[in-house]
C-alpha cells in the first residue's frame, strides 16, 4: 500500500461530543497557562498581597487549585489517548504502511511542540505528548484488563517516586536546576528580576533568552512533577476508552457513565479542597503527602468533567453549546499555540507589556477573551475551510501530500 493511499479522517467522521470535549478542554488549558503568561506566577506574595484585586484573586486561588489545576491537563491528555487510539486504528486498518504513518505524525508533532518551546513558549507540553504517544503501539495487543492495571501502576508512580526522594533527600531534578541557572547567569537573569524580565524585555532577542532558561525550567518541572507517568497513565486510559469506542455509542452506556461520575466524584470533590489547603498552605506535610491528595483529587475529578459532559451531551444532544466549543476543539492544536502567542503579544514588553500589572482576576479575563475570540475565529474559519491551518500543516507533512483546505 502507498503512502498517497493513506489520509486522515473525514470530516463525516469526526464526532461532535470528542471536537465539543477538546473545546472545552482548551479553555481549561487557557484558564490553567495565562497566570504564567502575566508573570501573576513570578510575583512575591508581597507583591501579590499590594494588589488591588488581592483578596478576589485569592478567592479565586482556591477555586483554581479545586476545579482547573491539574483538571483540565487530565482530560486533556485523556482525549489525546482517545485520539491516538483512532489515529493508530485507522492506521492499522490501512495495512503495513500504518504504524510508519501514525510514527511519522507523533514524529511532526514533536517537531511542532520544539518550535514550540524553543520560540514562543516554554510551558510547552506537545513533545512530551508525541513522545509517550509513540509508545502506545506497543499495547495495541495487550487486554483492557492489562491496560487499565498498568494505568493505574502509572498514575501511582508519582507517589512512590516523591517519597523515595523525600526518604533519601535526592532531588532528581538538580541537574535541569544547574543548567537553567548557568543559562540565567549568562544572559544577567536574577532572582530580583525574573518576575519582569519578560515585561520588560524590548527585543525578542531577551524574550528568547528567557525562554532558553525556561526550557531547563520545563524539564525541572516534568521530572519533579514526575510528569511523564502521569500522562502515560492518561493516555493509556484514553487509549482503552477509544479502543472500545465507549464515546461512539455512548447512549448505550449511559448507566455506566453515571456510576463513573459518581464513583469519580465520591473522592475527587472533598479531596480537591484538601489539596487546595494543601497547596495554599505551602505543603505543610510535605511533597509526598501533597502527591496522595493531588493523585486522589485531580484524576478522580478529570474523570467527572469527562462523564458529567457526556452526560450533559446526552441530554441536551441538539444545544448550540457544542458546535460553539465543538469549532475550536476540531483547531485544538493551533488554538493551543496562538493561545501562546497571544499571551506573548499580551503580556510581554515586545507586545503591549501589560505582565505584572494584571491580578489573578485581570489574567483570567484576559484568558477568557481570547478564547472567545478563538471560538468565533474557529466558527469562521471552518466554515468555508477543511482544517485548522495548524491541523492542515501537521496533515501536510504526516502523509506527504497536499490537502485541499477548502471546502
Amino acid at each position: 500500500m502507498s503512502n498517497n493511499s493513506l489520509s486522515p479522517v473525514s470530516a463525516t467522521k469526526r464526532y461532535v461530543l470528542l471536537d465539543a470535549l477538546r473545546g472545552f478542554a482548551v479553555l481549561g488549558i487557557c484558564l490553567a497557562n495565562y497566570p504564567e503568561f502575566s508573570l501573576y506566577t513570578f510575583q512575591s506574595e508581597e507583591t501579590m498581597a499590594n494588589m488591588p484585586t488581592a483578596e478576589a484573586d485569592n478567592v479565586l486561588k482556591w477555586l483554581m487549585y479545586i476545579f482547573i489545576d491539574g483538571k483540565f491537563y487530565t482530560l486533556f491528555s485523556l482525549l489525546f489517548g482517545i485520539g491516538f487510539s483512532i489515529i493508530l486504528s485507522n492506521a492499522l486498518a490501512k495495512g503495513s504502511n500504518g504504524l510508519k504513518v501514525f510514527y511519522r505524525r507523533m514524529s511532526v508533532l514533536i517537531a511542532i511542540g520544539f518550535v514550540h518551546i524553543a520560540f514562543i513558549w516554554s510551558g510547552d507540553i506537545l513533545m512530551l505528548y508525541a513522545l509517550l504517544g509513540m509508545l502506545l503501539p506497543l499495547f495495541r495487543n495487550s487486554s483492557d484488563k492489562s491496560i487499565l492495571t498498568i494505568a493505574a501502576i502509572m498514575l501511582l508512580m508519582p507517589v512512590v517516586v516523591d517519597s523515595l526522594c523525600a526518604a533519601f533527600g535526592i532531588s532528581l531534578s538538580a541537574p535541569a536546576v544547574r543548567a537553567q541557572w548557568y543559562y540565567c547567569d549568562k544572559y544577567g537573569i536574577t532572582e530580583e528580576n525574573f518576575g519582569y524580565w519578560l515585561r520588560d524585555a524590548d527585543s525578542y532577542k531577551e524574550v528568547f533568552q528567557f525562554l532558553v532558561q525556561g526550557a531547563m525550567v520545563r524539564i525541572q518541572e516534568f521530572v519533579d512533577g514526575n510528569r511523564y507517568f502521569k500522562v502515560f497513565g492518561l493516555f493509556l486510559i484514553g487509549y482503552y476508552i477509544g479502543r472500545n469506542k465507549l464515546y461512539a455509542n455512548i447512549n448505550e452506556h449511559r448507566q455506566r457513565i453515571k456510576k463513573v461520575m459518581l464513583y469519580a466524584a465520591t473522592p475527587a470533590i472533598p479531596l480537591s479542597i484538601a489539596y487546595a489547603w494543601s497547596g495554599m498552605n505551602g505543603k505543610p506535610f510535605g511533597t509526598p503527602i501533597h502527591t496522595l491528595l493531588y493523585t486522589l483529587s485531580i484524576y478522580p475529578m478529570g474523570i467527572v468533567y469527562l462523564s458529567g459532559f457526556s452526560l450533559l451531551f446526552m441530554k441536551h444532544e441538539h444545544s448550540i453549546v457544542w458546535k460553539l466549543l465543538a469549532a475550536p476543539g476540531r483547531m485544538a492544536l493551533t488554538n493551543y499555540i496562538f493561545q501562546s502567542v497571544f499571551g506573548m503579544f499580551i503580556f510581554y514588553g515586545i507586545g503591549f507589556g501589560v505582565g505584572t500589572h494584571f491580578g489573578l482576576i485581570e489574567t483570567e479575563a484576559t484568558a477568557i477573551a481570547v478564547y472567545i475570540v478563538q471560538m468565533a475565529v474557529s466558527m469562521i474559519w471552518l466554515h468555508s475551510l477543511r482544517f485548522g491551518p495548524m491541523e492542515w500543516i501537521w496533515r501536510i507533512l504526516t502523509y506527504g501530500k497536499l490537502f485541499r483546505l477548502r471546502k
